[in-house]
């Protein structure tokens, strides 16, 4: 895990913590954050490391499919059942059992998870024997894990069980240390594997550190392996595909002189609704031109409009600022 940011350094340390004892962990956070590269940390630092290691995409399983690949079948309980399975569960027995993205999993089927994890027991499909086992269950979601609770998509009662142990993975744009470190160990591994010798310009790092990686790490590498691609002995900005987006802005000086004096509230208060007017509405949009997560943006339009959260927020798709001059456009490649 590269990184010399605070919020990496605290994961660090609160993954060796942790690793040892048998606590249950949810790791939370946005898509790229590297959840799946913590969870396979916990298990190598666990007492655990030499038993299996098994990984279940919970959104990838088909739900007519969901008993029979956790828990596994006995022959001839179904048509095609020609020989007996082994779910994950019976598989990860006295190692690590990693279900990614568990709100993914229909709600119906959650209470045969929580029993599972609650007992330690199951039955295969077809089958009529509890079978004990014990994996160590580590969970992971991109969403708040408290408000897919509130929205449905997460039992209480298995949320509770799954955390005994929350950890928050920060997105890479609020760790700016890390960019540079993480965009250099890519590069170091990529000249490895392909036996270059590349480097990076001074402006493809400037251009790399003042990016806001809305795919977080997981889109810097991919990024970069392109650039990579492209360039031959040094790595120029535009190497990187026509599609990255560059968060520095664009300021006029027009534009920022009709701006001084003014509070960063009442800027906010005008940039907000008008950059989502400008992408008619989208907030997945607008939340990645301004640089942050689509929960802040709810929740700085929840304040804008001093509504409740519950409340719809279409309505602000209508806003049509008095002032062209609050809006700042960002540059694209």
């Amino acid at each position: 895990m590269v990184g010399l940011s605070k919020a990496t350094r605290n994961l660090q340390n609160a993954i060796q913590k942790v690793a040892p004892l048998e606590a249950a962990v949810l790791l939370y956070g946005e898509s790229g954050t590297g959840k799946e590269l913590a969870a396979r940390m916990i298990h190598d630092l666990s007492n655990r490391r030499e038993s299996p290691f098994i990984s279940v995409n919970c959104g990838a399983l088909p739900r007519e499919l969901l008993n029979t690949e956790l828990f596994g079948h006995e022959k001839g309980s179904f048509t095609g059942a020609i020989y007996q399975h082994q779910g994950y569960f019976e598989q990860a027995d006295g190692g690590t059992l990693l279900l990614d993205e568990i709100t993914e999993m229909p709600l119906t089927f959650q209470i045969y998870l929580l029993r599972a994890l609650e007992t330690g027991t199951f039955r295969r499909v077809g089958g009529h024997q509890e079978i004990k086992t014990n994996p160590r269950v580590i969970a992971t979601t991109n969403i708040d894990p408290w408000q897919a609770v509130e929205t449905g998509k997460l039992r209480s009662d298995l949320f509770f069980r799954l955390a005994e142990f929350p950890l928050y993975l920060t997105p890479l744009r609020d760790r700016d240390e890390d960019v540079i470190l993480l965009a250099q160990y890519f590069l170091d591994g990529f000249n490895e594997t392909y036996k270059e010798n590349k480097q990076f310009t001074k402006d493809t790092l400037q251009f790399i550190s003042t990016n806001s990686w809305p795919g977080n790490v997981r889109e810097l590498r991919h990024a970069i392996h392109h650039a990579f691609i492209l360039a031959n002995d040094e790595i120029d900005e535009k190497e990187f595909h026509t599609g990255q987006r560059q968060s520095k802005p664009c300021y006029q000086d027009k534009l920022v002189h009709s701006l001084v004096g003014l509070s960063i509230e009442d800027i906010e208060k005008n940039l907000i609704p008008a950059t989502l007017d400008h992408f008619k509405g989208d907030k997945k949009q607008t939340a990645q031109c301004l640089g942050i997560s689509l929960k802040t943006l709810y929740n700085r339009l929840n304040f804008i409009n001093g509504i409740d959260g519950k409340e719809d927020l279409n309505k602000i798709v209508n806003f049509s600022t008095k002032n062209p001059n609050a809006f700042l456009s960002r540059e694209s490649d």
